[in-house]
C-alpha cells in the first residue's frame, strides 16, 4: 500500500482491545486502514511493534518508515477483500522465477549455481515444486504440477501472512525465496543477499550507485519487516 507522508495530529499511541482483540489506539481512539476499518491484530506482540511505528514518528508520519505498519494496512485493505487475485499475482512468479534464469557469464552462472540450487533443491523436497532452469532471458516453462504446488503453498498463509509474502516476492523477485523466508528455511538477510547476486556481481567489478544503495537498503528493510511480522503474528 502506498501512502504519502502525513502530518502528526495525534499526541498518544497505546495499545487497548475492541472486541477482544488488540488494537493500537492514537489519542484513545483505534487506528483505522485508509479504508477505514478498525485494525486489528492476532496478539499484543505485534499490536506493540505497531504503535512503537506510531510513537516513533515526531511532526510527521512517513508510511515507509512503517512498514509493519503497511504490511498490515495491505492485509486489512486490498489482502481480505481481494485474497483470490493477491494468491494468483503472487503465484505467478513462480513461472518466472528469479532462481531459474542463471547469468550466461560463466563466474556469475557459477555462483548463482551454488547459492540457488539448494533453494531450488528445497522447493522440490518441501513443496513437491520442482522447477526447470535456463541460461539467459529465454523463457523456460515449468510442470503445471509445480506451479499448482506453488500456488497451494501461497494459498496457505493467511490474510497478514499473506501480505508479507507479496511483499517479500516482489522484493526479491522469487516466490522461492518469499516461501523460504516464510516458512523459516531463511532469514531476511539470506533471503536478501540470494536475491542480489546480480547486483553484486555487477558492484564488485564497477562500483555501486549511490541511488541504487539507498534504494536498495529500503528494501532490504521492508525483507526485515517481513521475517519480524511472521514472528510476531505467530506468536500465541
Amino acid at each position: 500500500m502506498t501512502l504519502g507522508p502525513l502530518k502528526r495530529v495525534y499526541k498518544e499511541v497505546g495499545v487497548d482491545s475492541v472486541d477482544g482483540a488488540p488494537v493500537v489506539t492514537l489519542d484513545g481512539r483505534p487506528l483505522r486502514s485508509p479504508a477505514k476499518s478498525i485494525v486489528r491484530f492476532p496478539n499484543e506482540s505485534l499490536a506493540l511493534a505497531v504503535a512503537k511505528e506510531w510513537r516513533d514518528g515526531r511532526d510527521e508520519v512517513k508510511p515507509w518508515r512503517m512498514p509493519l505498519t503497511r504490511i498490515v494496512l495491505s492485509a486489512i485493505d486490498q489482502v481480505a477483500p481481494g485474497r483470490d487475485g493477491i494468491v494468483s499475482r503472487i503465484s505467478a512468479y513462480g513461472e518466472t522465477d528469479l532462481l531459474c534464469y542463471r547469468s550466461e557469464r560463466a563466474g556469475l552462472s557459477a555462483r548463482q549455481a551454488k547459492k540457488w540450487q539448494p533453494l531450488l533443491d528445497w522447493a522440490d523436497e518441501a513443496l513437491s515444486a520442482p522447477l526447470a532452469v535456463a541460461a539467459g532471458i529465454v523463457p523456460v516453462e515449468q510442470a503445471r504440477g509445480s506451479l499448482a504446488a506453488l500456488r497451494d503453498a501461497v494459498a496457505a498463509h493467511d490474510d497478514l501472512e499473506l501480505a508479507a509474502l507479496h511483499l517479500a516476492t516482489t522484493t526479491t523477485g522469487s516466490l522461492v525465496l518469499a516461501l523460504a523466508l516464510s516458512r523459516g528455511r531463511l532469514d531476511a538477510r539470506s533471503a536478501w543477499e540470494l536475491s542480489r547476486l546480480d547486483e553484486t556481481w555487477q558492484a564488485e567489478r564497477w562500483g555501486a550507485d549511490a541511488e541504487a544503495v539507498e534504494r536498495a537498503e529500503r528494501q532490504r528493510a521492508d525483507l526485515r519487516a517481513v521475517e519480524r511480522l511472521l514472528e510476531l503474528s505467530r506468536l500465541p
